[in-house]
């Protein structure tokens, strides 16, 4: 089966299926229902797994095991056998990567930084063909070595804090605290 972008969607639009892709992700690509869903309701607690009570964590396990993990089944991103309470990725887990960056509020877009760095670039380019010193002092090489300079270090820190920014990475989903 090959999941459509509103599948993609659907799977992403609730919090506890983006927590279950990133624990999966995380820790192995395979868990039991117990195990992930006392993680996930520390996740949504903001606190450790020790400290979650276990209404909460029963309140989380009753939702995966009846509502989000078939789902998931269904669309094929996760094999879930109930009888075991085995969960694990499927290979078309993979396909939806392009969709799990995950932007804070309060971030600015990367199009604006790479604007950003056009425009500057544009200027000293323009104040080295206007002779505004000290640009005027710069060959055509060190100006193709200042723009690409400036844009391969964007890029190189937009590509760490993207992965750092991903359901799977290392530490609490990026959402949480």
């Amino acid at each position: 089966m090959s999941l459509t972008r509103d599948d993609v969607f659907e799977i992403l639009r609730s919090r506890r299926r983006r927590f279950t892709l990133h624990y999966l992700r995380q820790n192995g690509e395979r868990a039991e229902l117990g195990t992930l869903s006392e993680h996930i309701a520390a996740w949504e607690k903001e606190t450790p797994v020790s400290e979650v009570g276990s209404s909460h964590r029963k309140n989380v396990y009753t939702s995966l095991q009846q509502f989000h993990l078939p789902k998931m089944d269904d669309l094929e991103m996760v094999e879930f056998d109930q009888r075991s309470g085995e969960v694990e990725l499927t290979d078309d887990a993979e396909s939806v990567d392009v969709y799990l960056e995950v932007v804070r509020d309060n971030d600015v877009p990367w199009s604006l930084y790479y604007l950003g760095v056009g425009v500057a670039s544009g200027g000293v380019f323009w104040a080295n063909a206007a002779g505004i010193a000290p640009f005027s002092a710069l060959s055509i090489v060190e100006l193709g070595i200042f723009a690409v300079t400036a844009i391969g270090v964007l890029s190189l820190v937009h590509t760490v804090h993207t992965r750092r920014m991903r359901l799977g990475s290392d530490g609490s989903p990026p959402e949480v605290g």
